[in-house]
């Protein structure tokens, strides 16, 4: 029986991919009528849960860190993708797309993902265990890429509004590759250990003991299977969003909460990852991939939309305004002295979530 339960979730984490993007080439460019919006929410939502599936069996072929940081620049460079598809389409609203992307990924990934992992974590254990050394490293560079992509542009005066001179954009892409790429250095070769879960007693656990990896044909077949899962997920994101943003002006509400609603789509996969990590009392890996993802996020867009802007014309709108800035600003502190001690209860959960609510609230009622 239980032979029988794993061929068919096998067969159906397989087929579902496939199956996504063969929806999303016969939807995309067109305009869905209800039936068939549904019936994109529901493979969409099937793509998720087989990306998560995927992702951890490539996570455990290759071990912690490297499973994160596979997930989280995956999905990236397919939200980037989208990002630059969008924003060749052109129109008023695509100057501060990449702006509102990136912030909303950052909102979400620093207190949503975080503070659910780590109130799942302290309720299983009273107190959610991380190594501050790691994590300490990958939120600093966040608030760094944040402050130099998103906060700087509002107060620079070389060019009027909230934007980059050219000079500027170029140091902002090279700080954000550099910083970047000395992160992964750093997650995965130099100090890799910093990043690997660590028992309620400190010791750091290095291998899991769950069951035996699987075989490296496996491992290459999910990774493809997670690539076809992720373009699936954030393309047919893409499909219903003029459902959502029709739904959204109908309820009078501002086009901003458009971003969020696909941000939140698009990072469904690391988020229920992220839970499921939680819950085995891998709370480092949870942040490894909450953390990862924002990193990433900031790490590869601006970069792209900095070359993109070589060819597309209009303005990039990049600087916050200051509702967002004092957000921001919370979150760096909040999330400092959250790290610090390298151990978490309830209390700092609910504060991220709360932080996570006031970004939703806002978003919707600015």
């Amino acid at each position: 029986m239980l032979r029988t339960v794993r061929a068919v979730a096998g067969h159906w984490t397989a087929a579902l991919p496939v199956l996504a993007v063969v929806l999303l080439a016969l939807s995309w460019g067109r305009s869905l009528p209800g039936p068939a919006v549904a019936l994109v929410a529901c493979f969409l939502a099937g793509a998720v849960l087989a990306a998560v599936h995927h992702a951890e069996v490539v996570a455990h072929r290759v071990g912690e860190p490297f499973g994160s940081l596979v997930l989280a620049v995956a999905v990236t460079v397919i939200e980037v993708a989208l990002i630059l598809t969008l924003m060749t389409d052109g129109g008023g609203k695509s100057a501060s797309l990449a702006r509102d992307t990136v912030f909303a990924a950052v909102m979400i990934t620093c207190n949503g993902i975080v503070g659910l992992c780590l109130l799942v974590g302290a309720l299983r254990r009273r107190v959610a265990v991380f190594n501050p050394e790691g994590t300490g490293a990958a939120f600093a560079t966040v608030a760094t890429l944040a402050g130099l992509s998103l906060v700087l542009p509002t107060f620079t005066t070389s060019k009027p509004g909230p934007e980059f001179a050219p000079a500027q954009l170029i140091f902002a892409a090279l700080a954000a590759v550099v910083l970047y790429g000395l992160f992964v250095t750093t997650q995965t070769v130099r100090h890799r250990d910093y990043f690997l879960p660590v028992t309620a007693s400190g010791t750091v656990i290095d291998e899991d003991d769950h069951a035996d990896p699987p075989t490296r044909r496996t491992a290459l077949t999910s990774l493809g299977m997670l690539a076809l899962a992720l373009v699936g997920v954030v393309g047919l994101a893409k499909a219903v969003s003029p459902t959502i943003e029709a739904g959204v002006a109908a309820a009078g509400l501002p086009s901003a909460v458009v971003g969020v609603v696909i941000a939140l789509l698009v990072l469904l996969p690391e988020t229920i990852a992220a839970v499921r990590a939680a819950t085995r009392d891998r709370v480092q890996t949870s942040l490894n991939l909450g953390l990862g993802s924002a990193m990433a996020s900031i790490g590869l867009t601006i970069p792209a939309v900095a070359a993109a802007s070589i060819w597309l014309s209009g303005p990039l709108v990049l600087g916050l305004g200051a509702t967002h800035m004092v957000l921001l600003a919370l979150t760096v502190v909040v999330g400092t002295l959250t790290v610090i001690p390298g151990r978490a209860t309830p209390l700092q959960g609910g504060v991220h979530l709360a932080l996570l609510a006031a970004y939703l609230v806002l978003a919707v009622s600015p």
